[in-house]
């Protein structure tokens, strides 16, 4: 018989072994986008950024930026942006707005790197005497695991969901070992109806895993593979046209828990239906779901990462064997706030394939 202080003791231990990240701490958010500008565009380059200024200072949750221009090589630039908190910032970057909003820096930029963090501390300004719940920085800094965890989604054409799963399932893995310092662990490809959810483990850099993997011979011809089937059409030797499709099929991981990273579990996808505009809000309570399950120690759950972009929440979660259908349902006290945000009933997807690195 288990007593009350050594279910203490066994949370108290997981709570110190957990891994996390989220957005939804409610603290300051910096973002850093490194770019690099082709050669005399420079001007305008500024000109577009001024025009984008303006727009972007009316977007809810954002504070202020600055551009800055490198005094080594003038070709390369540094934005940084301050936002009241992370999910207003991921609620603008990840919709058409925003895709309409910087087209007009496509034809001067070569390559640009975005990377965000949330503000732990800081020194000096206006509010450095201020008490740090006024500041809204992060209280504490979260625990790692060295793995990045991404998601790409987009539908098919109704009536192709079979071949394109046919195709999806077979084909050679990528190699792993991107460069020196990244390499790609998981790869899991779930479908449910139409949609297409392939989610991606990474350690080390995930821009250059994603480009590491676009370059696969074996990867571009399942890609061309399935372009009869997209709805949304894309040419892959259109450098425009694949980019702008894999921004929108983007589905960044907005918050990961793991309970017990020795465990080996079942995985499985959950698609959660959000109605219009309430996609974040949704997310939110599954992360706290989820949260609250880390701390139970007779949780079926060992990991889960949630996956957000517009109307679109997928849960991706790491189950013990035997325990997957119980991972569906959310606790009862939360409920009915999830019903509420919900356009149709959570749904277990279809696992396509689950490939993993060997020495991952």
């Amino acid at each position: 018989m288990t007593t009350i202080s050594e279910k203490l003791s066994d949370q108290l231990t997981r709570q110190a072994k957990r891994v996390s990240q989220s957005v939804f701490d409610g603290s300051r958010l910096r973002v850093v986008l490194l770019v690099d500008v082709y050669d005399g565009a420079q001007q305008q380059f500024l000109e577009a950024y001024e025009q984008l200024c303006n727009q972007v200072a009316q977007v809810p949750g954002h504070v202020s930026d600055q551009l800055c221009q490198s005094i080594e090589n003038p070709s390369q630039w540094l934005i940084t942006s301050e936002w009241e908190s992370a999910p207003p910032f991921l609620t603008w970057v990840n919709s058409e707005e925003h895709v309409r909003m910087v087209e007009p820096l496509h034809s001067c930029v070569r390559d640009t790197r975005s990377l965000r963090f949330h503000i732990v501390r800081e020194t000096g300004g206006e509010e450095a005497g201020a008490p740090a719940s006024h500041r809204r920085l992060q209280a504490s800094p979260r625990i790692g695991d060295g793995v990045i965890r991404h998601a790409l989604t987009f539908t098919v054409k109704p009536g192709s969901e079979r071949e394109v799963a046919r195709i999806l399932a077979d084909y050679a893995s990528p190699q792993a070992r991107v460069d020196d310092a990244t390499r790609l662990c998981r790869t899991s490809l779930f479908m449910h109806g139409n949609r297409v959810v392939r989610a991606i483990e990474v350690r080390g850099d995930l821009l250059a895993a994603l480009r590491h993997v676009a370059r696969q011979p074996e990867v571009r011809a399942v890609e061309e593979a399935i372009n009869p089937y997209l709805e949304q059409e894309r040419d892959l030797n259109d450098q425009e046209s694949a980019r702008v499709f894999f921004t929108r099929a983007a589905l960044p991981a907005v918050h990961h828990v793991t309970a017990d990273e020795l465990t080996e579990g079942e995985r499985q996808a959950l698609y959660y239906p959000a109605k219009p505009g309430a996609g974040m809000r949704l997310a939110e309570l599954l992360a706290q779901q989820d949260e609250a399950a880390a701390d139970d120690t007779d949780s079926p759950v060992l990991r889960s990462t949630i996956f957000h972009r517009d109307d679109v929440v997928v849960r991706l979660v790491d189950v013990r064997p035997g325990k997957g259908g119980h991972a569906v349902l959310p606790e009862p006290g939360r409920q009915a706030a999830l019903s509420a945000l919900l356009d149709g009933e959570p749904v277990g997807m279809d696992l396509v394939t689950d490939r993993r690195s060997p020495d991952a």
